[in-house]
C-alpha cells in the first residue's frame, strides 16, 4: 500500500508538472489582485480534481464502451508518457504550454475571464497524461482500499499545486529559472522509465492472453 502510495503520488505529481504550470500561471494572471489569483488558483484546482475522479471511476466504462482493454490502453497510455517525458527533458513542454496560456489570453475578455477552467484545469493540470495516469493507477489498484489510496495521492498533488501557485511568484523568485529547468529535466527522465513500465506491463498482459 505505501509502495502504491508513492508511486502514485510521484506519477500526479510528474504528469500535472505543478513546477511547469507554474510559470505559465504567473503569465496568464498579469494584471490581476492578489485575491483573484487566489480563487484562480483554487477553481482550477477543483475543477481539475472533479474531472480526474470522474475519469477514475468512469472512465474504463467509457473504454469498455469503445471496445478498448484495459491493457491496450495501458500500452497507449504508457506510449503518452513517454511522449511527454521526452518534451521535458527537451524543454517542449513549457513551450506547449505557454503556446496554449497565450490562445486563452488572445482571445475575448469574457472568455478569458474563466482562466480557471481554460486553460489552467483543463489541459494544463488534467491534460491527457494526467487522466492517462488515473486510469492506468486505477487499473492496478486492487480493492476499494487500494483505489482510495490513488484517490488520495491525487488529492495530495491537488493540494500541492494550489500551494504553489498561490505563492506563486514569491516561489518563482526564489527558484529561478534554471532550477525550475533542471527539476522538470531530472522529473521527465524519471517519468520516461516509469512510461516504459506501462509498456511493458501491457505488453505482457496481452501476451498471457494469447
Amino acid at each position: 500500500m505505501i509502495e502504491l502510495l508513492s508511486s502514485a503520488i510521484f506519477v500526479f505529481f510528474v504528469v500535472m508538472d505543478p513546477v511547469g504550470v507554474l510559470p505559465v500561471f504567473i503569465g496568464l494572471t498579469q494584471g490581476f489582485t492578489s485575491a483573484q489569483r487566489r480563487y484562480i488558483a483554487i477553481k482550477g484546482c477543483i475543477v481539475a480534481g472533479i474531472v480526474l475522479g470522474l475519469f477514475a471511476y468512469f472512465g474504463n466504462w467509457f473504454l469498455t464502451a469503445l471496445g478498448i482493454s484495459l491493457s491496450a490502453f495501458r500500452i497507449a497510455g504508457g506510449a503518452l508518457l513517454f511522449l511527454i517525458a521526452v518534451e521535458m527533458l527537451f524543454e517542449r513542454r513549457t513551450a506547449r504550454k505557454s503556446a496554449v496560456a497565450g490562445e486563452a489570453v488572445s482571445r475575448t475578455h469574457e472568455e478569458a475571464q474563466d482562466i480557471a477552467v481554460f486553460p489552467l484545469a483543463i489541459p494544463l493540470l488534467a491534460g491527457p497524461g494526467a487522466l492517462t495516469s488515473m486510469l492506468l493507477l486505477m487499473g492496478r489498484a486492487p480493492g476499494i482500499g487500494a483505489q482510495a489510496l490513488v484517490l488520495l495521492a491525487c488529492a495530495i498533488n491537488m493540494a500541492l499545486v494550489l500551494i504553489l501557485l498561490i505563492s506563486g511568484e514569491a516561489i518563482a523568485r526564489k527558484l529561478g529559472r534554471t532550477l525550475i529547468n533542471t527539476i522538470s529535466r531530472v522529473l521527465g527522465l524519471m517519468l520516461a522509465a516509469l512510461a516504459i513500465q506501462f509498456i511493458v506491463d501491457g505488453i505482457l498482459e496481452v501476451a498471457g492472453r494469447v
